[in-house]
């Protein structure tokens, strides 16, 4: 149920799921348009595990960003899970961004989340990103084209979600099709994930910064105690670093455990800024074997299959 109603009829709100291959962008677009961090990035594919919903609330609309995991050919029950999260957001939206980049890449899973696109009735933007990357400006027009003739997009839309270039005519074409509609969350909420939630975000993201190879993939952090103490302006933290291998905690730790001291001594930086307070942050690191493959651990994990 909607948090609040507006008396005004002619208030707009509604949800716009954000979908893409992995690496596309998606989190740096919804980081952009809120004009905060909300969703974790990182220059590695599938950085972004969950659906993370960040909320955009003006005088006259609200409107809820839905950022997604990459959408990829998914080989195990994991993968499935992620990409089953973020095709469920399809039907659920109001509109989508499908984000793309120049190039041949990643076409193969762009014309599948154009078949599933198909399947809805929900109006799309085909967002090309990267466009800064791009030395001849009208490489895009065959691109435009090819795509064009696959969908009937409702708009095409260039932009650098990195830079900001084009985001103000992306957020301009959103806000036009929004359907009128209530304000679905408190004016102040930006996002509807728990505190817990962006303190085990932020500790993942420095392992996808730090670590290499498989080592951040195979990493799920989970918070065991968020404890504030008013008296002090302090909140403490305990978090587990599972992953699937021995090596893969030699890894984490590090040498003499400096990778781990290094980890935590980011994530707390970032952790502090975001609710605004101290922390201490401790970090322990467990061996969960084969956690990506154990349906249980996925939904203990927080990463649940859709029914």
């Amino acid at each position: 149920m909607p948090a609040e109603e507006n008396s005004s009829k002619k208030f707009k709100s509604g949800y716009v799921a954000i979908v893409g291959a992995p690496n596309v962008g998606k989190s740096t677009l919804l980081n952009r348009l809120l004009k905060q961090k909300i969703s974790i990035t990182a220059p590695k594919p599938q950085t972004t595990r969950n659906r993370i919903l960040g909320i955009l609330t003006e005088p006259d609309y609200q409107m809820v960003l839905v950022d997604t995991p990459g959408i990829h050919q998914a080989q195990d029950v994991f993968n499935q899970a992620l990409v089953d999260t973020a095709l469920s957001s399809l039907n659920e939206a109001d509109s989508i961004c499908f984000m793309i980049e120049p190039g041949a890449s990643g076409r193969q899973v762009n014309d599948y989340i154009i078949e599933n696109l198909r399947q809805v009735r929900t109006p799309a933007i085909l967002v090309i990103n990267k466009v800064d990357s791009l030395k001849n400006k009208e490489e895009l027009l065959p691109l435009i084209d090819s795509y064009r003739e696959k969908l009937d997009f409702h708009a095409v839309i260039p932009i650098s979600a990195l830079k900001g270039v084009g985001v103000g005519d992306l957020m301009n074409e959103l806000r036009a099709i929004l359907p009128e509609g209530p304000r679905y969350f408190p004016e102040e909420y930006a996002t509807d994930q728990p505190e817990r939630f962006f303190v085990a975000e932020l500790v993942r993201e420095k392992i996808f910064h730090l670590a290499h190879q498989e080592v951040p993939y195979a990493a799920a952090v989970v918070v065991d105690n968020f404890t504030e103490i008013p008296e002090r302006n302090l909140i403490e933290i305990d978090a587990t670093i599972n992953v699937e291998r021995d090596s893969q905690k030699a890894i984490i730790i590090g040498k003499g455990g400096q990778m781990l001291k290094e980890i935590g001594k980011q994530a707390r930086a970032e952790i502090e800024t975001f609710l605004g307070c101290h922390i201490f942050l401790k970090l322990f690191v467990r061996v969960r074997k084969n956690w990506r493959k154990d349906p249980r651990a996925l939904r203990e994990f927080g990463y649940r299959q859709q029914t």
